[in-house]
């Protein structure tokens, strides 16, 4: 079975940092094609910009070819107009985006950040969606 994600950044960089982590699972999931991220232009120019932040010191040209690859496992979606107050502005396009592709798919929105969005099913951390890629289900929430 195949899953739809809208991927947060704070879980791309999360890859990037933490071999064998949670994170770098998911993305995983999405090279196996288990996962289609879905994405558009906005949100490959925050992973952009975030990744080649001279803190982290990734190299630029693997950091290039993770967003090319990712973008071509992926579907592009431009995400509709929302009048959603979240606490960082820079979120908005990802509730957005998964908006959009709820649409037309039982699409996810993957964040670290879960107090950053409202409290959806379909709003999960990289743990819950680990569990559903691998067990079909969510687990449950307290």
């Amino acid at each position: 079975m195949k899953y739809y994600a809208v991927i947060d950044t704070n879980v791309i960089v999360s890859t990037f940092l933490k071999k064998g982590s949670v994170p770098e699972q998911i993305t995983s999931y999405v090279w196996d094609g288990k996962i289609v991220p879905i994405v558009n232009n906005e949100i490959l120019k925050e992973y952009r910009e975030v990744l080649l932040r001279p803190k982290f010191h990734f190299n630029k040209d693997t950091v290039e070819t993770f967003i090319l690859d990712f973008a071509q496992r992926g579907i592009f979606l431009d995400g509709w107009e929302t009048d959603i107050l979240l606490p960082d502005p820079k979120d908005v396009v990802f509730y957005a985006v998964v908006m959009e592709g709820r649409k037309e798919h039982d699409a996810y929105l993957v964040t670290g950040n879960m107090k950053h969005f409202p409290k959806r099913v379909f709003i999960v951390s990289p743990r819950e969606m680990l569990e559903l890629v691998e067990t079909g289900k969510l687990p449950p929430r307290d």
